[in-house]
């Protein structure tokens, strides 16, 4: 029989590569760190490669000068109308652009916010024409490696059915998706959306599905496919929507994704242990790079929604709690993005547990190489092989990965 092994995930390998995982860092709080503290900890302390601003912020853009970290600004929904002048355009970018890149390595423009979920003609009759000019902008300042986007809520598609036969909806595929797949298309810029499994209206019947724990799937008859979560689900209809329209070769970002931790009786899932589940095998999963079943082997470049709680954000008490770091920059969880902090809580965890860890203590088997990383792999693959090796054992807030690769070495045996 075939030996199974449950090795350091993928995600711990990438810590000093380019992962494709970003982070939305918004700002409407009284108690968070100085943008500057607050770069430098992205840098030093986590495998975040990129932020998305919900402005253009100029102290926000300077502290993140010379870290290496992408950078994407946001044009807000008032100010799109306005923007389909060239002048106004380019005047734009002058002050907003020019005097901070590529010392701070903007990414992308985004122009609005879910604009077509506002309902507002105007911001939505705007969008392309603003997005051409603020291209348009961009080419004449020589800054055309910047690339404009628009991220839009999932509330695009004509109704809810398989994947394979989702279609964006009538009224709005020609007259608005078309164009702005199109300018993707000719920009080579990724049409960017927010899927939040977390708001879907079938969440108190589906919550399995959403969190990626077992749960029956849905099946498509169509391509034979079973999905196995909300998450993968919701990119291939937003890919089979984009192909019907003829436009299936364009890239797909994420804007936004996440889990709110804290709520009131009116929110009962938004809870600590369900956001661990959610954004745990969302980030293994775009690390993985292994893609969806409509399309595999594909990273999809990723804002995870978001860094920090926002104590002064308007609206129901759960929009307040959707961060991952505390404004100490301590750990509200980890589901992995923490450079070391994940490896030693697998460890701490495992060893905990009543398996033998005498081997990774000094003068043990596997004590050497003496790194966080070779003992956490030891500890989580004995903790994987004496709990049934069951794919739930393996998991480790998505960091583990199961392996037929027999990883021994010298007097040190895995179990």
């Amino acid at each position: 029989m075939t030996a199974m092994f449950l090795l350091v995930g993928i995600l711990l390998q990438l810590f000093t590569a380019t992962t494709g995982l970003g982070v939305n860092y918004g700002m409407t709080a009284d108690n968070l760190p100085a943008p500057s503290v607050v770069a430098n900890f992205l840098k030093t302390q986590t495998i975040f490669d990129s932020v998305k601003l919900f402005d253009a912020n100029p102290d926000v853009l300077r502290a993140f000068a010379n870290t290496g970290i992408s950078v994407s600004v946001t044009i807000g929904n008032g100010d799109i109308p306005g923007l389909t002048n060239t002048v106004t355009a380019r005047r734009w970018v002058e002050q907003h652009i020019s005097p901070f890149h590529p010392q701070t390595k903007i990414k992308y423009v985004c122009v609005g916010t879910e604009v077509l979920f506002s309902k507002n003609n105007d911001w939505i009759n705007n969008l392309v024409p603003a997005m051409r000019s603020l291209h348009y902008a961009l080419v004449k300042a020589g800054l055309q490696d910047i690339k404009v986007t628009s991220a839009h809520a999932l509330n695009i598609f004509r109704r809810e059915t398989i994947p394979s036969l989702m279609r964006f909806m009538v009224g709005y595929d020609q007259s608005f998706f078309a164009p702005i797949l199109q300018f993707h298309q000719r920009t080579k810029s990724p049409f960017m959306v927010n899927p939040y499994p977390y708001f879907s209206p079938d969440l108190p019947k589906k919550l399995n599905y959403a969190l990626f724990k077992p749960n029956r799937g849905v099946y498509d008859k169509y391509t034979r496919t079973t999905y196995t979560n909300m998450f993968d689900e919701i990119l291939d209809s937003t890919y089979s929507s984009m192909k019907a329209l003829g436009y299936g070769n364009v890239e797909i970002a994420i804007g936004e994704t996440g889990w709110p931790t804290h709520g009131d009786a009116s929110t009962p899932f938004a809870t600590i242990e369900n956001a661990i589940s959610y954004n745990g095998h969302v980030v293994k999963e775009i690390v993985s790079g292994k893609g969806t079943p409509l399309m595999p082997n594909r990273t999809f470049e990723t804002y995870m929604f978001a860094l920090f709680n926002e104590n002064q954000k308007p609206g129901p008490l759960v929009e307040k709690y959707w961060g991952m770091i505390n404004p100490d920059l301590t750990p509200i969880y980890n589901v992995g993005v923490l450079r070391n902090g994940q490896l030693q809580s697998n460890l701490d965890y495992a060893c905990g547990q009543g398996i033998d860890c005498r081997p990774i203590q000094p003068g043990g088997a596997c004590y050497e190489p003496n790194t966080l990383r070779s003992h956490a792999a030891f500890a989580m693959n004995s903790y994987y092989r004496t709990k049934g090796q069951s794919i739930f054992s393996c998991d480790f807030a998505g960091t583990g990965q199961i392996t037929t690769h027999e990883p021994s070495y010298g007097k040190c045996r895995y179990l």
